[in-house]
Order: structure tokens, then C-alpha cells, then sequence
């Protein structure tokens, strides 16, 4: 189905094939979203398989998103000249075989090299469902389609930690990797027989493809992505290792806009960002990225450092943002498609993720289930609010032969909005730490009756139990104490910088334009000039 045709008939239902074959596309993202929490949830028990050290274990996780963060750009272009069915169908196949390479690896090494071969080859998938929706189905069903993919990109990380902790505790660390074979071989022999009416491929380009602005893309995102993983844990810019990829991805930014305003066929097209609607909604991309990741980046963070819990435990917990997910995305997706205007529904959707996150900026020592459960809750509608209103006028300002490029754009800009908030709260939790850690022992004054009451209630339990030097173990105990309420204050200021700069952003939705009226034509083209490099 060419783009001409599918502008011409905005209003025509898609037969069940594409149905099918759209839902398999939507299975696939969710396995390529979801391979990155489930194995950071049982990331202890592959260090334990392959005998890997703290420093080198973490490359696990970072091989697999550099390389995704590389791929995810690069897929507009491979889009245009492989089609939309063949990139997918290579994607999926090229993440099941890199699956089954990282469940047979040998030592750490080999598993970081098939991890990044994994992140690499699966980033098309999460794109291409995007530009495929808005190439494929009218405007009166993208509210729908839209909510069930929206849902599949936001509940994929909240699953990640129970799905991941029960698998590798039931079945051990490799089964987190040959799981993803079968599906994987599934959706790409359901996709290459329903989506053959999808855009044609143009192999003309391969030709022309930008190598030195591949090369500029790579060391852009790629030491980016080193500089944002590596950055807190090492202090920045105290370390010349950290440093030396901050210039490297520099000089690959330079690089890279160089060429992507310079040459005729560019391998990442910019043009999506001449739309003033687009530009607003990948930027709040950027937002909506960093309120998914950061959230479930410091929930499981604060019940296994704070709480103790297990992975099994936290995945529990954790369970109930994805089913209010689950359940809430028929309900929004169908209120959607009765909304002239789905700003409102935007801003609303931030400032219920705002208002989970000043909830949680207010926790204790014993906050537990039902502690999590409401902020949960209520982040759960939020993402499902936002994720649609942002995406929908973003991608629908754009005219057909920009979607494939806008959709890895808007990708790559929500990934990279995790990226930084969690490097950025990685920061705050270093010096707010430190912070609150030295006001506590301050405070602290042993001769507080209060304090010297607790001490020596400490005392006389480990003198009972007969412990060795009651007093030294006492006050070890007492200082345990503080530091664990010191991280929970930590804890609590990092819920509380994302409330304040996800409530801020949801004013932003009020910039976009809204969605054309249904039954329109398709998106108007950019002027000429406009489109001009």
C-alpha cells in the first residue's frame, strides 16, 4: 500500500490481515521494550553465571543500550529503503537468534557482545510499530490503536522486574534469553505473510547511505550513552575516562549535524523537526521518557536497598502499575477517540504522573505494598493519558513520507529522556546523600536522652544475647539507623525533583496544535522551503 493510497482513503478500515499482522509488530516491541528490565532485574544472578565482576557485569545493560540508542535513529532511514515488513521481519529475527547467542554465552565477554548484536538488531521493532500505525490505520482508530501500543511501551518496564525475577528464579539467568526465540521466529512468519501491502521498499538508497554520518551517529549517541551510564558513579568530569567520551560524543555531534545538513540522503532524517507540533512533542518525549524509566528506576532501587526485598518481591509490588495499565488503555483509548481536543487529556496525564511522584516524596522506613500501590495507581493512568496525547499530534503533523523518520526521532528522544533523568538522579542521590547523612549525625547528640536511650536499649538487647563488645555493635547499630533514614530522605528528594519537572512540563501540552478533524485529509505537507536542508 503506498503512501498516495493511504492518504487517499483516510477513512478506510484496514482488512484483518493488517489487524493481525499489526498486532504481531506490537508483540514484538513489547518483547524488544521489555528485554531490558527483566535482565536488570536478575542482573545478580547472571553475574553470578558467568563470573563477572561488579564494573564489568554493568556492560551487560550498557552494550544493550548503546546500541539500541544507535539503531533506534537509523531505523527511519532503513525504513525507506528496506520497507516497513522487511526491516521488521530482519529486526525480529536478528533479536531472536541474538537472544539465543546471549543465552549460550560462555564468559562475560561473549555475553556483552551478543547484548549489544540484541540491542542493535531490536531497535527497529519499537519504531516501525509507531510509523505503522499512522501509515495504516484512519484517523478514527489511531486513538485506539495508539492507546494499545502506548500501553505496550509503558507497561513492558513496569512487568520487567516480574517477569524477570520469577524467570530467573524458576529457570535460571539463560532462560531471561531463549525465551525470546520462539516468539520472535512467530511474529516475523506472521508479519511477512499479512503486511505485504505495506510500503514499498526503495534498495536505491543503500546505495547513498551516509557512512561517515553513521560513523558520527554511533560515536554521538553511543559515547553519550557511556558518558550518561558511567558519569555518576565515577563524579563526572573528575574522571578523565568519563571525560574523554564526552568529547568523543561531542565531536561525533559535530560530525553527525554536519552531515545530516549537508548531503543529499542523510542517515537520520531531521526534516520531522521543521514541524514546530513535532519538535513540542518530542521534547515532551524527552519528559514522558524520564518519568517512565526514573520511576522504575528508583521504586525497585528504594525496596531493595530501604525494605530489603527480593526481586520476586519487588516485581510484586511493582505488578500493580501494570495492571492498571492493562486494564485502563481500552477505557482511555476509546475516550480518546471522543476528544476534539486530547491536550486536556495530556496535561491531566502529567499531572497525575506529577502528583505519583509527590506522594512518593513523602515516604518512611516501612513504606511497603500499599505505601506503593496508590502512587502506582495513579502514574499508571497518567502514562496512559500522556503517551497518546503527545504521540498522536506529534506524528500526525507530519506527512507520510516523514513518519518513518519522526517515529525514530520521538524514540530516540523518550529513550534519551531516561538516559538522562536517571544519570541526573543518580547525581542528586550522591549529594543529597552525603547531605542528609551529615545533618543526621550532627543532630545526633549522644547526649540527647533521647539517643543515649536508644543506644543503650540496644546494649542491654546484645549484652542478653550474649554479642561480642554490645557497645561498639550498639552504636554500629544506631549509625545503620541513620543512614538508612538518610537514604530515604535521598529517596524522597528524587520523587520530588520529578514532581516538580514533570508538573511543570504538563503545560507544555498546551503548545501543541491540536489533531486535524477526523475524516481529514492527511497531514498537510511541509512547504519546500521548509523541508529544505
Amino acid at each position: 500500500m503506498s503512501d498516495a493510497a493511504l492518504a487517499a482513503k483516510p477513512d478506510d478500515s484496514p482488512p484483518l490481515h493488517i489487524w493481525i499482522g499489526f498486532i504481531a509488530m506490537v508483540v514484538g516491541q513489547f518483547m524488544a521494550i521489555l528485554d531490558i528490565q527483566i535482565v536488570a532485574s536478575a542482573i545478580g544472578s547472571i553475574q553470578a553465571g558467568v563470573s563477572a565482576s561488579r564494573d564489568e557485569i554493568s556492560w551487560v545493560q550498557t552494550a544493550y543500550l548503546i546500541a539500541e540508542v544507535i539503531g533506534i535513529p537509523l531505523s527511519g532511514f532503513l525504513g525507506r529503503a528496506l520497507g516497513t515488513r522487511l526491516l521488521f521481519c530482519l529486526s525480529a529475527v536478528g533479536f531472536s537468534l541474538a537472544s539465543l547467542l546471549c543465552a549460550f554465552s560462555w564468559d562475560i565477554t561473549s555475553l556483552i557482545v551478543f547484548r549489544a548484536l540484541q540491542g542493535f538488531t531490536g531497535a527497529a521493532m519499537i519504531p516501525t510499530v509507531m510509523a505503522t500505525l499512522y501509515l495504516v490505520f484512519p484517523q478514527r482508530l489511531q486513538p485506539m490503536t495508539g492507546a494499545m501500543m502506548g500501553m505496550v511501551i509503558t507497561l513492558a518496564p513496569s512487568l520487567g522486574p516480574t517477569i524477570g525475577g520469577y524467570v530467573a528464579e524458576v529457570l535460571g539467568w539463560r532462560a531471561l534469553f531463549w525465551v525470546n526465540v520462539v516468539p520472535g521466529l512467530l511474529i516475523t512468519l506472521v508479519i511477512w505473510n499479512t503486511m505485504a501491502s505495506l510500503d514499498k521498499p526503495q534498495f536505491n538508497l543503500l546505495r547513498k547511505i551516509d557512512v561517515v554520518g553513521l560513523l558520527g551517529l554511533a560515536m554521538f549517541l553511543g559515547a553519550a550513552e557511556y558518558t550518561l551510564e558511567e558519569g555518576p558513579a565515577n563524579e563526572w568530569f573528575a574522571s578523565s575516562e568519563v571525560t574523554m567520551w564526552a568529547l568523543v560524543s561531542l565531536a561525533g555531534a559535530a560530525l553527525f549535524f554536519y552531515r545530516a545538513f549537508s548531503v543529499e540522503t542523510p542517515i537520520v532524517d531531521l526534516k520531522p523537526f521543521k514541524s514546530p507540533t513535532f519538535a513540542i512533542g518530542a521534547g515532551l518525549g524527552f519528559v514522558l521518557g524520564l518519568g517512565l524509566f526514573t520511576s522504575v528506576f528508583l521504586t525497585p532501587l528504594f525496596l531493595g536497598s530501604v525494605r530489603g526485598y527480593s526481586a520476586l518481591q519487588i516485581g510484586h509490588t511493582m505488578f500493580v502499575q501494570g495492571a492498571v495499565m492493562f486494564v485502563a488503555a481500552p477505557f482511555i483509548g476509546r475516550f480518546g477517540r471522543t476528544l476534539k481536543d486530547s491536550r486536556p487529556l495530556g496535561v491531566l496525564g502529567f499531572l497525575l504522573v506529577a502528583g505519583s511522584c509527590w506522594m512518593q516524596a513523602h515516604l518512611t522506613a516501612e513504606a511497603g505494598f500499599w505505601e506503593m500501590a496508590w502512587p502506582q495507581v495513579l502514574r499508571g493512568l497518567g502514562l496512559m493519558m500522556t503517551f497518546n496525547s503527545v504521540m498522536q499530534p506529534a506524528l500526525q503533523s507530519l506527512p507520510p513520507q516523514l513518519v518513518h523518520a519522526g517515529a525514530g526521532l520521538f524514540n530516540t528522544m523518550r529513550n534519551l529522556g531516561g538516559a538522562f533523568g536517571i544519570a541526573a538522579l543518580a547525581t542528586v542521590q550522591a549529594h543529597s546523600f552525603a547531605l542528609h547523612r551529615q545533618e543526621l549525625y550532627a543532630a545526633a547528640d549522644p547526649q540527647n536522652p533521647h539517643v543515649a536511650g536508644m543506644i543503650a536499649g540496644a546494649q542491654a538487647y546484645l549484652e542478653q544475647a550474649g554479642a561480642a563488645d554490645p557497645e561498639r555493635q550498639a552504636l554500629m547499630r544506631y549509625a545503620a539507623l541513620l543512614d538508612r533514614e538518610a537514604l530515604v530522605m535521598t529517596f524522597n528528594d528524587q520523587f520530588l525533583l520529578l514532581a516538580v519537572v514533570i508538573g511543570l512540563s504538563a503545560f507544555a501540552m498546551l503548545l501543541l496544535r491540536p489533531r486535524p478533524k477526523m475524516g481529514a485529509a492527511a497531514p498537510p505537507k511541509l512547504d519546500e522551503a521548509a523541508l529544505a536542508h
